[in-house]
């Protein structure tokens, strides 16, 4: 039986993704977003209009449109809420940090005491990151203690934290999700996958921060999206959920292996730069949890997801050169 889905963020890349994922699966599906819809470049989910009268979405902005998008919550009486909306991007969010906690914190701390009151809901799902942790030793579990070292980080963290209170005050049925870094085809052009492939296909050249040393996981959006189906559906409330390869590289190796595939030198196609402030040396997130517990498996390799992000590129390149290379904030 179809369910009815609240995606908040569905103009973001994992928000558009999952937005695709659920109408594939025949479920009603109200999307969220302060920014009207993108080019369709950006979002999956109209690639197959066969599914898109499922779908409604609704342009709204937490922080000032708070009362319209709660009542339209309230009205389309939705069992799940996933919810993607954040102010994203760390090396920037020191220069203004008060937007950063005005739009993870109050905004999000206003509209989470709304949906506590909500009869319908069954699941809230919050997709937070692993940013709370600072930079990791080693492979670490869900339980980790949170050391956040950016604005960005501390005020996601202080999220994740009121909703704990909300959980253990009023049994709000929140699960969190923290994923690797994701990618694929539809990503915003300043991330590092598909930035590196625009500056392989126009000739410019990748800042490599630091020399490229960090450490990642990185993840495909087909996986993040069924991990992050399976969590609303079956996640216990209270828990988080890691979503994550087991598979680490470093920036540098990574760069190296698109440049490899796209037939170009590592040298002309990088150019190093200082390290970002803040920056943490690693993000290795433990993953067995959500293995052992909900059954779920990463799908596709790192090799086969960046040539789909590169195939992506290639047939759209035309469109994605009149689209933002850089980010543009938005307070």
């Amino acid at each position: 039986m179809y369910k009815r889905f609240v995606v908040i963020g569905s103009n973001s890349f994992s928000g558009s993704n999952l937005t695709r994922y659920l109408l594939q699966q025949g479920h009603q599906v109200l999307g969220v977003s302060r920014s009207a819809e993108p080019d369709a470049v950006f979002l999956p989910y109209k690639t197959d209009p066969s599914h898109l009268d499922l779908f409604e979405f609704f342009q709204g902005d937490l922080n000032v449109d708070h009362r319209e998008v709660v009542d339209l919550i309230r009205d389309f009486s939705p069992e799940y809420v996933v919810n993607f909306a954040a102010q994203g991007m760390v090396a920037q969010s020191w220069d203004s940090p008060e937007d950063w906690y005005q739009t993870n914190v109050v905004a999000q701390v206003r509209l989470h005491d709304a949906l506590r009151k909500l009869q319908s809901l069954k699941k809230y799902v919050h997709v937070t990151t692993p940013e709370v942790y600072g930079s990791t030793n080693g492979w670490i579990t869900e339980s980790n203690n949170f050391s956040p070292s950016t604005p960005y980080a501390v005020s996601r963290a202080a999220c994740d934290l009121h909703l704990m209170s909300f959980f253990r005050a009023y049994q709000f049925p929140v699960v969190f999700t923290r994923a690797a870094n994701v990618y694929g085809p539809g990503q915003q052009l300043y991330r590092i996958i598909p930035r590196a492939l625009m500056c392989a296909r126009t000739g410019q050249r990748l800042q490599l921060h630091g020399g490229g040393q960090s450490v990642r996981c990185f993840i495909h959006i087909e996986d993040v999206a069924e991990a992050t189906y399976q969590i609303a559906l079956r996640g216990e409330p209270g828990q988080c959920y890691h979503i994550s390869t087991q598979q680490k590289i470093s920036i540098r190796e990574l760069v190296e292996r698109i440049a490899n595939m796209v037939g170009i030198a590592l040298s002309e196609l990088v150019e190093i730069s200082d390290e970002r402030l803040g920056k943490d040396q690693a993000y290795l997130l433990d993953s067995a949890k959500l293995r052992e517990e909900l059954g779920w498996s990463d799908v596709v390799d790192l090799d086969t997801g960046i040539a789909k992000t590169c195939d992506w590129v290639d047939a759209n390149l035309g469109t994605l050169l009149d689209q933002p290379q850089t980010y543009i904030h938005k307070p």
